[in-house]
């Protein structure tokens, strides 16, 4: 009897392009591809560690409801000298809300993790332990948030040495890797669409959303978005038409991280690479959370027969 073959999914770096790989997963599972490992980069580990604890489906919806503008609202506004943002607190309800898990153990689907050492800029992997400061580890991006110590390292945002961690993948000795590339730069054939927050349906998933403890967080979120640019406005005492410091950090990161991509894809190359069409959205465009979750889906139904193929008995 023939063994089914492995498949190792890789997700990568990109922000609020992040919401592709809800697509992209949800595609995979359409097609009934099952998935043995999961390895993440940045905002890949964030999305990846949510769907190996079962909790993809929560995610989609509470992106879909809230507006994606009030992302970093679920930061805690702080001004140190490592960092602007202090996200542990937020990190750890963004996470709590959609599952209980706390352990990479308590997981469904192998998952890993990519950070990067400040000391010795090498890449770090993360397996074990907790997953919430493996999660602020490796999407701490320098200069917007405070870096993480993990063991007696400081770690920062995977996403400096290896966007989307193929390599590391590989390592697992999975028979086919599927790596999806956020940071392509190719552009969708569609016009971005205005995000609009559908109305909750009055299901038994919608109640959920309407708990006291949500209430709670997006009222405090609110205040905080308002609290979050008033500071930096003061802090920065910035000309009007001066791009603003998140977008100068996030655009020099991106041009950068688009590099690194293409550097290290051509010398470990997936068995399949997924680029979804996401060159218009900027880093911080997480206003767009519908199309950027559509172009995830539509990049990998172009390559699912490509998927089933390798996928087929040797």
């Amino acid at each position: 009897m023939t063994s089914r073959k492995t498949v190792a999914l890789v997700l990568g770096s990109g922000s609020s392009r992040g919401w592709a790989h809800i697509g992209a997963i949800e595609a995979l599972e359409e097609e009934k591809i099952t998935i043995d490992y999961v390895v993440g980069s940045s905002v890949g580990s964030y999305v990846g560690a949510l769907y190996a604890s079962g909790s993809l489906k929560s995610l989609k919806e509470f992106v879909l409801r809230m507006d994606g503008k009030k992302v970093f609202s679920y930061f805690d506004v702080v001004f140190p000298r490592s960092g602007l943002l202090d996200g542990t607190k937020k990190l750890k309800e963004l996470f709590s809300i959609h599952t209980d898990v706390d352990d990479f153990s308590e997981l469904k689907i192998p998952l890993l993790m990519v950070a990067t050492d400040m000391v010795t800029g090498k890449k770090v992997v993360l397996k074990t332990g907790n997953i919430l400061s493996a999660l602020r580890a490796t999407t701490s991006i320098p200069g917007l948030f405070a870096p993480v110590k993990v063991k007696d390292r400081w770690l920062v945002d995977g996403g400096l040495v290896d966007p989307v961690p193929v390599g590391v993948a590989r390592a697992l000795e999975a028979d086919v890797v599927i790596a999806v590339d956020l940071n392509s730069g190719v552009v969708s054939r569609k016009k971005p669409k205005k995000q609009i927050n559908p109305t909750a349906p009055k299901t038994a998933n919608s109640l959920a959303y309407k708990s006291e403890l949500l209430k709670k967080m997006v009222d405090y979120y609110e205040h905080a978005e308002i609290s979050f640019t008033n500071k930096i406005s003061v802090l920065l005492n910035r000309e009007s038409g001066t791009p603003d410091i998140i977008d100068t950090v996030m655009t020099s990161i991106n041009i950068m991280q688009e590099r690194i991509t293409r550097v290290n894809l051509a010398v470990e190359p997936p068995d399949v690479l997924i680029q979804p069409r996401l060159g218009q959205l900027k880093m911080m465009d997480f206003d767009q959370v519908e199309q950027t979750i559509e172009e995830g889906y539509i990049s990998v139904k172009e390559k699912i027969e490509h998927i089933k193929k390798l996928l087929e008995p040797a």
